[in-house]
């Protein structure tokens, strides 16, 4: 599996704390955040990494920011995103199984490197149910997006 990440500034260093524990579990990973600390806008990185997704380059994604929602709320606005924010394992698994997720997110101000790996293996390991009611809820989901 091809996973892409993406960061702001304020989340440099769990990025590539994340990127590591992704490595050793033997991901192909492909980084779309910023590498420095100097100011560099969320949702231009969420931006980036959307049209990754949209554009097959990845499977799924990861985006870190502050708090992980201003970056969700990013990603969220490109057609075909499914960007869950999470703060603790249960929900990464259920927005995969349930939601179809493709990106996760979190806050570096949020969640300890620990933590943060545990989220993305719930949600990485984690397949959609393809359950007919997940399916509908989707499509609806689908029918109110209004940018690509």
């Amino acid at each position: 599996m091809k996973v892409g990440i993406s960061n702001d500034h304020s989340a440099v260093d769990l990025k590539n704390s994340v990127l590591a524990h992704l490595k050793e579990k033997g991901y192909e990973v492909i980084n779309y955040g910023t590498d420095t600390t100097d100011a560099y806008d969320y949702p231009l990185a969420g931006s980036k990494l959307a049209k990754a997704i949209q554009n097959e380059e990845v499977d799924l994604g990861i985006a870190i920011c502050g708090t992980g929602v201003g970056i969700s709320i990013a990603c969220n606005k490109h057609k075909g995103i499914r960007a869950c924010c999470c703060s603790e394992a249960t929900s990464a698994r259920l927005s995969r199984e349930h939601n179809d997720a493709n990106i996760l997110c979190f806050g570096a101000r949020v969640v300890s490197n620990e933590l943060a790996n545990d989220i993305v293996d719930a949600f990485l390991k984690t397949e959609f149910s393809n359950g007919e009611r997940h399916k509908r809820r989707i499509k609806q989901i689908s029918e109110i997006e209004y940018i690509g």
